[in-house]
């Protein structure tokens, strides 16, 4: 194929794989698509790690980063704020609300053997703050990625400026034709029109509607599209809107390389494409997760409101590393409890695959696509 994303970072597909799991990032790019790590919930030791890992496995085929810059933070006014001062801005009563969720549901509580995951374990600086961004890029920069993604807001200057000085090109996400015309004005390389169907943080356009409303906002930029594709008859609509190529997140999910937490994967796995909705309990920001018992008890009337990012993901980063321990109990409390940012295309992913085969899967049904829509043009 060619576009100007393959063009662009000379891969065969357009197709790049946005996953935390770098055996899935490694089995994109090898399959001749381009696989993009996720960092934001990785420390700085094991990003490093990571990267290098990548890079001895990988060969010659290209790969990315996404980092995480929201625009806007509880904390961001105040300057250099550290994690641990972000922590102590939790109130009380969301402290005590998931506590008692957590006894309600019989989770059982760490063991001494057991490391609690927290932010402050994995950096002094605030997660999603420019500060940790900033770090993760230097961490990056002393490796050879030759892409580097923002999935929130648009890219301060100067992550922009020391990625072009080092040859590296610049997206953004954006859910609106004016998130995505701010990011072209302050010089990103290519853009990421995610609609309503992805999962995790995502805007209130569905792709349809996006994708070419964007394409012709920015042109001669070019879009990814993204938001419910899965799937070569979905890669294909996609471009048909005006995309260069697709970016996929959540079809990764149940790969075989995976790293997603064993009961989540069987939940996925089982779950419809209706079985999905918007939530701000997972990290603050509107952001579609598979629905759960986390969910519904989040959304009850006489439950205190989900917290702004960073602080949300603070305050339920231990409680969720104690669920998914907990949870391979079947019929458990912590079972039902489980939930993971995913998107609608989630009643697609029933089958587990090796991650090239997907991306091989996707490729053909394409071709299938482009040559049924040739025939239709035949007079």
């Amino acid at each position: 194929m060619r576009t100007p994303i393959t063009e662009m970072f000379g891969i065969e597909f357009p197709i790049l794989a946005f996953s935390h799991c770098r055996d899935v990032v490694v089995a994109v790019s090898q399959a001749g698509g381009m696989g993009v790590l996720g960092a934001v919930a990785l420390s700085d030791d094991q990003l490093e790690v990571d990267l290098a890992w990548i890079e001895e496995e990988i060969g010659d085929r290209p790969y990315g980063v996404d980092l995480v810059v929201p625009t806007k933070y509880t904390g961001d006014g105040e300057g250099g704020l550290q994690a641990s001062d972000i922590s102590t801005m939790i109130p009380d009563g969301h402290r005590e609300f998931l506590s008692e969720l957590l006894e309600r549901y019989e989770v059982p509580e760490a063991t001494d053997d057991q490391s609690e995951a927290g932010w402050t374990n994995k950096s002094a600086d605030a997660p999603f703050s420019a500060s940790r961004a900033s770090q993760q890029l230097d961490i990056s920069l002393a490796f050879s990625p030759v892409l580097v993604a923002n999935a929130l807001g648009s890219p301060p200057s100067d992550l922009i400026d020391r990625c072009h000085e080092a040859d590296i090109r610049v997206a953004a996400l954006a859910g609106a034709r004016a998130h995505a015309e701010r990011h072209v004005n302050v010089g990103v390389d290519l853009v990421i029109a995610q609609g309503y169907e992805a999962g995790g943080h995502t805007g209130e356009v569905a792709s349809m509607v996006l994708v070419p409303e964007i394409v012709d906002a920015v042109d001669p930029v070019p879009v990814l599209g993204a938001g419910g594709i899965g799937r070569g008859r979905q890669m294909a609509a996609a471009m048909a809107l005006g995309a260069a190529g697709v970016w996929c997140g959540s079809v990764w999910l149940t790969t075989e390389e995976a790293e997603t937490p064993p009961v989540a994967k069987a939940k996925l796995l089982e779950a419809g494409s209706g079985d999905t909705l918007r939530s701000r309990s997972y990290t603050g920001k509107p952001a579609r997760l598979l629905r759960s018992a986390w969910t519904d008890e989040w959304a009850r009337e006489d439950t205190p409101d989900p917290l702004g990012m960073p602080l949300q993901p603070m305050l339920i980063d231990s409680a969720m590393a104690r669920i998914n321990r907990a949870a391979h109990h079947s019929g458990s409390g912590a079972e039902k409890l489980v939930t993971y940012p995913v998107g609608q295309i989630v009643g697609s992913m029933n089958k587990s695959r090796p991650a090239g085969r997907v991306v091989m899967d996707m490729v053909e049904e394409f071709i299938e696509s482009a040559e049924s829509l040739a025939e239709q043009l035949e007079i």
